[in-house]
């Protein structure tokens, strides 16, 4: 959302909100916010707190217009970019953003080891991939002394199942940890969506509709209040907390617009315990 539905002053107080309440972990990428504008002001929240070291910052590359694919100059390039524009020497967790089928796999993992090595990096990690490329990337790494993704960020939620069948089986085999996006449904999973209710505004409001506006949709929200209910929480610390609890899932990813919504989101971690 930085850069995007929130300005500047508005995005800083969702990340004080978000650390006052115990996260550290911060997920963005060279796409969102337009041309690094996401990473720009997470930048300038990171200077002006001066809390990088206490935070995990996890960014990515390969889908922005300007830096497109994964070949091995422009992940070099696209490093570069984004440590500039987040006022950093290293990024801890830097994925893939998805499959280039038009760049080897070995050009790819190559480049990552090679910003392992030099610092710029900690870990490379990877997003929206197949299961095939997955285990093949997994299974080349380690073979050929290349970088191996230690982490998967997929879509899934408790209304987005295909990761349980699919990637779920290659994480477990090979130890790789999930943090899946859209870990609220675009917004549905929060309970603000609602059959006969007002119409959100959102820019997501659309796509909501059309993809969970349906029997199946308004049976699992009916679910969540009688769990929040039942524990005391929201809507949307029942939907997180499920998610948290599943097989190889480290950590779900929240969008929040709200400094009110980053720290009470925080509570779904104590509602699976």
């Amino acid at each position: 959302m930085f850069g995007w539905t929130l300005d500047e002053e508005r995005s800083f107080e969702v990340l004080d909100a978000y650390v006052a309440a115990g996260g550290n972990f911060i997920d963005t990428a060279d796409l969102y916010g337009g041309t690094g504008g996401s990473e720009r002001i997470i930048g300038n929240w990171l200077s002006d707190r001066g809390n990088r070291d206490q935070l995990v910052i996890a960014t990515k590359v390969g889908m922005s217009a300007q830096r497109p694919g994964l070949s091995a100059d422009n992940i070099a390039a696209a490093i570069d970019d984004s440590l500039e524009r987040l006022q950093t020497e290293r990024v801890d967790l830097y994925y893939a953003h998805q499959e280039d089928l038009a760049t080897p796999l070995e050009e790819t993992l190559g480049a990552f080891q090679r910003l392992i090595d030099a610092g710029k990096i900690r870990y490379a990690a990877a997003s929206n991939y197949s299961p095939e490329s997955l285990a093949e990337a997994l299974a080349l790494g380690q073979r050929e002394g290349l970088a191996a993704y230690v982490a998967l960020q997929p879509h899934y939620n408790l209304l987005e199942r295909d990761y349980e069948r699919e990637q779920r089986p290659v994480c477990e085999r090979h130890g790789v940890a999930c943090l899946p996006y859209f870990g609220l449904a675009r917004g549905f999973l929060t309970g603000k969506y609602r059959e006969r209710g007002p119409d959100v505004d959102s820019p997501r409001a659309a796509g909501v509709r059309e993809r969970y506006f349906n029997p199946r949709g308004w049976n699992v929200l009916e679910a969540l209040d009688d769990i929040a209910a039942a524990h005391d929480t929201s809507v949307a610390a029942g939907a997180l907390a499920w998610l948290r609890q599943q097989p190889t899932v480290v950590a779900p990813i929240a969008s929040a617009t709200s400094a009110a919504f980053a720290s009470v989101a925080w509570s779904w971690p104590r509602l699976g315990s």
